[in-house]
């Protein structure tokens, strides 16, 4: 079968490291150039969670029995999820059954998890039932890289439930519809390829397989969620690196709708207000100005044995920031500290007790004696204390970073004594994906750079400054927009006022017009009386003439 993916000449020499792993930039996985013909040795863990429906789980399995990947490497565990009673394997499988009491899809899955063995987990659900060569088709990526996710092509069938699972799967299931929202993502973003800003989207759990050591790092399902499991699980694998992948020669089918689409408003709006708090990509699901996460969009790191002053000024400036979705975690041996209740102004390490009891009640400030950062955060902003941000230097800095793509973003702070000093914007998944693939000895910066970007730009021009003085931030952005609205309502005043002025003067103006219509007809009417008075004289004047002529004639003949 034709693979219908635009393909992509030999990726450039500086993206294969020589005896490593080959390297994707971004999301675009087309320099891989997966190997039609290849060896297979990778063991791929099917885990099918299931909860009633013995029927259709009857068939996924018969169709898992007919996959082309070789039945050795290939381990199927299913996950009865308190089936009562419970679910039964057909005879003739090689699958195991597991049970897991606690409800939930996430809570069965972790459990299959727990006993998996192989290099790739595949995630299947109980209704869908994969085409024959799906399984290839994913290990054929998997061979390829060690950090992928690879999402099967599902379409949704109505047709009846044969008892017995037939060869020819199209002729038995279609008509059947595409995953509409998947195939519109992997179709306006060239397959995930370009213009894709939250790739792991894709991970949908009906068919997908992700690399083993890919989900050890993210860890295992979130079995808090109720709804949304898969794509916050596809957000931490993003976020240890991993690159996603849509299959269209792994193909299968859903047996019926799924509840998303019978109800897809309801399920949007409970798995919205719980995946809010934990993927701080979805900025879109976060419109409260002010509020405080679960998981922020970027976390600040400063020194905090830097001294107490210098300390303040970064932290201070962080907090007053115009990006509110923000954490700060000052490092500092905070466990050794010991008041000094007698001498406190003799104390050796004053400074340090200073800006632990000033950030000590602080919520978005957390003292660490390491540095400890969630890797959920996408962003990290490494910041030498003492250098204080401008009130729009970070949002500047995260934008840019947006746009390009950027892994790493260094703003060079110019020190006096001639040192320069990089502030640190690095993005977290770009550096979990450079350690998977940087040579032995390499830079981790130069990895970064062959997998996402890295730009130096200069701090003060950013707003970066050693002397913040009055610090601008919230306070300055709220009386701005206080400011703002006042100067809105006054021009808002003044437009009325003037188009009050407009409708009088047009009002004026059609008075002008009338008066100017009225006066040519008193013009017209003065000139026809004045025509008649200048006739009536010359008539008179010839009336005049011709008696006196008369007159004349009379006395002379006399």
């Amino acid at each position: 079968m034709s693979d219908n993916r635009p393909g992509l000449p030999h990726p450039p020499e500086d993206l294969v490291p020589d005896g490593g792993v080959r390297r994707v930039r971004g999301n675009d996985y087309r320099v891989l150039q997966p190997q039609e013909q290849f060896t297979p040795e990778l063991r791929v863990s099917v885990i099918i969670p299931a909860y009633g429906a013995q029927d259709k789980l009857d068939l996924v399995l018969q169709g898992l029995s007919r996959q082309t990947y070789p039945a050795a490497l290939t381990e199927i565990i299913v996950v009865d999820n308190g089936t009562s009673p419970p679910l039964r394997l057909p005879g003739g499988t090689a699958a195991r059954l597991t049970v897991c009491d606690k409800p939930g899809r996430a809570c069965a899955r972790n459990a299959g998890l727990a006993e998996a063995t192989g290099d790739v987990i595949f995630w299947l659900d109980s209704d869908v039932v994969l085409t024959p060569g799906a399984i290839e088709a994913h290990m054929r990526w998997h061979h390829t890289a060690p950090y992928l996710s690879v999402t099967s092509y599902i379409r949704f069938t109505e047709a009846p439930l044969p008892e017995v699972l037939p060869d020819d799967l199209e002729a038995a299931f279609e008509p059947a519809a595409p995953h509409a929202w998947l195939v519109g993502l992997v179709e306006r973003t060239d397959g995930l390829t370009t213009n894709s800003p939250r790739p792991f989207s894709l991970h949908v759990g009906g068919a997908t397989s992700v690399n083993a050591g890919l989900v050890q790092a993210a860890g295992p399902m979130d079995d808090d969620l109720i709804v949304g499991q898969d794509t916050e699980m596809g957000f931490r694998l993003h976020q240890a690196g991993a690159v996603f992948v849509p299959e269209p020669r792994a193909r299968a089918y859903h047996l019926g709708p799924t509840m998303r689409m019978r109800q897809q408003k309801s399920i949007d709006r409970v798995s919205h207000a719980f995946v809010a708090d934990r993927i701080p990509a979805y900025q879109w699901l976060r419109t409260h100005p002010a509020r405080e996460w679960q998981v922020p969009y970027v976390t600040a790191v400063v020194d905090g044995t830097a001294g107490y002053e210098a300390v303040r000024a970064s932290v201070d400036a962080l907090l007053a920031s115009t990006v509110v979705d923000l954490s700060v975690v000052v490092v500092g041996p905070w466990d050794t500290l010991d008041r000094d209740r007698r001498a406190p102004l003799n104390d050796p390490n004053l400074d340090l007790v200073l800006v632990h009891g000033h950030y000590e009640h602080e919520s978005r400030v957390r003292l660490a004696t390491a540095e400890e950062v969630d890797p959920r955060v996408p962003f990290v902003l490494r910041l030498p204390a003492g250098w204080a941000p401008g009130e729009d230097s970070v949002a500047v800095l995260l934008d840019l970073a947006r746009v390009e793509g950027l892994g790493l973003i260094e703003a060079v702070l110019d020190d006096p004594a001639g040192d320069a000093v990089p502030a640190r914007l690095e993005r977290v998944s770009a550096f979990a994906r450079a350690r998977l693939v940087a040579r032995e000895g390499e830079p981790l910066d130069a990895a970064v750079r062959a997998v996402s970007g890295v730009r130096r730009v200069e701090g003060d021009k950013h707003g970066f400054t050693r002397e913040p003085g009055e610090l601008p931030g919230r306070r300055s952005a709220y009386k701005a927009r206080i400011q703002a609205k006042a100067e809105a309502a006054r021009l808002a005043r003044e437009s009325e006022r003037l188009r009050a002025q407009v409708t009088k003067w047009r009002d004026e103006a059609a008075r002008w017009r009338r008066s100017t219509v009225e006066l040519r007809r008193e013009v017209g009417t003065l000139r026809r009386e004045l025509h008649a008075a200048q006739k009536a004289q010359r008539d008179m004047r010839t009336t005049l003439a011709g008696t006196v002529k008369r007159a004349l004639g009379k006395r002379l003949r006399g």
